[in-house]
C-alpha cells in the first residue's frame, strides 16, 4: 500500500498543507513551504508529522490530544516522498533543503524518527539536506537523544538543526504551557554542551511569546552558553486552543514586540544571538503555521478571520 492523499490546501508560492492517510491507515498532515522572496531552488522547507495525534497537549497547540500511535519510519518517509516526487526525482537540487520533524507529534517520543534520519541520505541525493527536530525534551527520552547525537556525528555534522521549545523561564508557567515531565534547563544545557560541536549549528531555544509570558534573560544566561545556544522568538499563532485559553501573541506581524523588549535586550547584552521569526500571516489562513491542525478545524468547522480560511469543504491549491 501507498499513502493516500485526501486534500491539499494553500498557495504554490507560499505554503501547502497536505492531508493524507498513510499506508497503515493513519491520518497525517504535512507541509511544504517557501520563504519569499527566496525561490524554491534556494530554500525549500518540508514539515512532517511523526505521530497520529499527540500526547503532549501544549496549551496553544491544536494538534494535542487524540493520540493513537507513533508513525513508523516508512510512514514518515511517505510524507517526504510525496512532496519530493511532485517536483523532483531522487536528486533534490535545493541549496537549503530543510526537513522539519515538527508538524504533528513529539519526535523525541518516537524512535522511528531516528530510523528516518538514518535513511534520508541513502534515499535522496540532496547536498543541501538539513534535518531539523523541534522538541519539548520529554523526561523519558534520554535514550533517544543519545542516539540522535551519534547519528548527527556520523551523518549530519554541521548540517543539523536542533530546537528546544521553552516558552517560559518560569517553572510553573512552563509546566502549564507544556503539561508533561520534561528536562530541566540544566539538563538541556548539559546535553547541548555535548551535542553542539565546533562546526555545528547553534541549538535553538524557542519562545512563542504571549502577553502573559514570564521570561527572564538572567535565567537563560545562568544556564546556557551563548556560544552553543541562540534564542528564537516566535508569535503565538491563532489556534483554537490559544483562543480558548486567551493566550494572545506578543509578537506583531512585522516582528515588533508588544512586550518583552527588555528580555531580548538582556539576552543580546549577554552575548546571545536572538532571532525574531514571523511567518507570513497568510500561512495562518492556510493552516501551515506551527500549532495549527487541519483536522481539528474540519471536526469543528468554526469560522475565524485569522486561521484556516483556505480550508473549505474541498481542498485547493492556488
Amino acid at each position: 500500500m501507498i499513502m493516500k492523499i485526501i486534500e491539499s490546501f494553500g498557495k504554490e508560492e507560499l505554503a501547502i498543507v497536505h492531508t493524507g492517510e498513510t499506508s497503515r491507515a493513519s491520518w497525517v498532515e504535512f507541509v511544504e513551504s517557501l520563504q519569499p522572496p527566496l525561490p524554491r531552488e534556494e530554500k525549500w522547507v518540508l514539515i512532517v508529522s511523526t505521530m497520529d495525534g499527540c500526547p503532549v497537549q501544549c496549551a496553544f497547540c491544536d494538534a494535542g490530544g487524540a493520540y493513537r500511535r507513533n508513525l513508523g519510519s516508512e510512514e514518515i518517509l511517505e510524507q517526504i516522498d510525496y512532496m519530493v516526487s511532485r517536483r523532483y526525482g531522487s536528486t533534490v537540487n535545493v541549496k537549503k533543503f530543510k526537513i522539519q520533524f515538527a508538524r504533528i507529534g513529539e519526535p523525541a517520543l518516537n524512535p522511528s524518527v531516528l530510523e528516518a534520519l538514518e535513511m534520508l541520505p541513502r534515499k535522496y541525493d540532496a547536498p543541501g539536506l538539513l534535518p531539523s527536530i523541534s522538541t519539548i525534551a520529554p523526561a523519558s527520552s534520554k535514550g533517544f537523544f543519545e542516539k540522535l547525537y551519534t547519528i548527527k556525528e556520523r551523518l549530519y555534522r554541521g548540517r543539523f538543526q536542533l530546537q528546544f521549545s521553552i516558552h517560559s523561564t518560569d517553572i510553573f508557567q512552563r509546566d502549564w504551557l507544556i503539561p508533561v515531565r520534561k528536562w530541566s534547563f540544566e539538563e538541556i544545557a548539559d546535553y547541548g554542551s555535548i551535542f553542539c560541536g565546533p562546526t555545528d549549528r547553534k541549538i535553538t531555544l524557542n519562545f512563542a511569546l504571549s502577553t502573559r509570558s514570564l521570561v527572564d534573560s538572567d535565567i537563560i544566561s545562568r544556564f546556557f552558553d551563548p556560544g552553543k545556544f541562540l534564542v528564537k522568538i516566535t508569535p503565538v499563532n491563532p489556534t483554537y486552543r490559544s483562543h480558548e485559553k486567551e493566550i494572545k501573541t506578543a509578537v506583531e506581524d512585522d516582528g515588533s514586540l508588544l512586550l518583552h523588549e527588555s528580555f531580548v535586550d538582556g539576552l543580546r547584552a549577554r552575548g546571545f544571538e536572538v532571532i525574531v521569526s514571523v511567518g507570513e500571516p497568510e500561512e495562518n489562513r492556510i493552516g501551515s503555521n506551527c500549532g495549527l491542525y487541519i483536522r481539528r478545524h474540519i471536526d469543528r468547522m468554526k469560522k475565524s478571520p485569522e486561521m484556516y480560511s483556505f480550508v473549505k469543504s474541498k481542498g485547493g491549491i492556488e
